[in-house]
């Protein structure tokens, strides 16, 4: 069975699939459209998008002319970060499905606890978090997301929606890679049994330059990147690559090889590349 047939049950008893085509970076019109329209070709099922992608329209184009019905493609979009109340998620929710071209999402996030602009600030939006959850819930309840989650929510952020949800977030999507694995906020978002999806998995080709990674790698006959992938699908951790030329994507998925308990100890403890983390991003 392909990495792409595989599934993780979220704890709404609904299934994600285990590996999804990310689509960060990638521009509106032909770059978005032909990348989608190929890693559905190519036989990816989950899509990751954005509103501040700015690149709905296309990957919902993609998703129309590909012919797969609707309810086999697992689409993700996230509500912009700085947009917290309730008028205003609903209006932005109803432009999300209006560019995707479709009338639920499979998973609707809210893309960080914090506005773009306030980022890494010290400042905590907490009341405004659980009016954004508050809404959330109810876009959940009426069937057009049939999940919902968070994105960049620290063990504080979490806490601060532990207090009041009523569901519980079903995803946190936060930038995880070899070298920079978030140990705090992962451990406690698993606890919560809420799944952890991993932007950035391949640190923006930062990993190319490790020659720890490098090795295993060459052990396994396998890409820099394909090692990275599957360290995180056996922390039992969702990544979302992101890939712009058909071979790429193809290699992604290509994940049909275990690596060895002495291999994962290597990677544990290659240091943190600082390829990403240091201006968190849309991811």
């Amino acid at each position: 069975m392909s990495i792409l047939d595989e599934t993780f049950q979220l704890n709404n008893q609904n299934k994600i699939p285990k590996i999804a085509f990310g689509t960060w970076r990638l521009a509106d019109g032909d770059q978005a459209y032909h990348a989608v329209a190929e890693a559905l070709k190519i036989g990816y099922r989950h899509i990751d998008t954005a509103f501040h992608y700015f690149n709905e329209p296309s990957v919902g184009r993609a998703i129309k002319d590909s012919g797969i019905d609707r309810k086999d493609i697992f689409l993700t979009t996230k509500l912009p970060a700085e947009i917290k109340n309730y008028d205003d998620i609903l209006k932005n929710f109803q432009e999300s499905l209006d560019r995707l071209q479709t009338d639920y999402v499979d998973l609707y996030l809210i893309h960080a606890p914090w506005p773009w602009s306030d980022i890494n600030l010290d400042y905590r939006y907490d009341g405004a978090n659980q009016e954004a959850w508050q809404t959330m819930e109810e876009i959940y309840h009426s069937g057009r997301a049939k999940a919902i989650g968070v994105s960049n929510f620290d063990v504080h952020d979490l806490k601060n929606l532990q207090t009041m949800w009523t569901v519980k977030p079903a995803v946190n999507q936060i930038e995880y890679y070899i070298g920079w694995t978030q140990p705090k906020i992962t451990a406690f978002t698993k606890s919560l049994g809420i799944q952890v999806e991993a932007y950035s998995p391949l640190a923006t080709g930062g990993l190319a330059t490790q020659d720890e990674i490098q090795k295993i790698a060459e052990k396994y006959q396998v890409s820099v990147p394909q090692i990275a992938l599957k360290y995180v699908l056996q922390k039992d951790i969702l990544p979302l690559p992101r890939a712009t030329k058909s071979e790429h994507a193809k290699s992604n998925a290509t994940l049909d090889f275990q690596l060895s308990d002495a291999d994962m100890a290597i990677l544990d403890r290659i240091p943190d590349t600082g390829q990403a983390r240091h201006n968190v991003t849309m991811g």
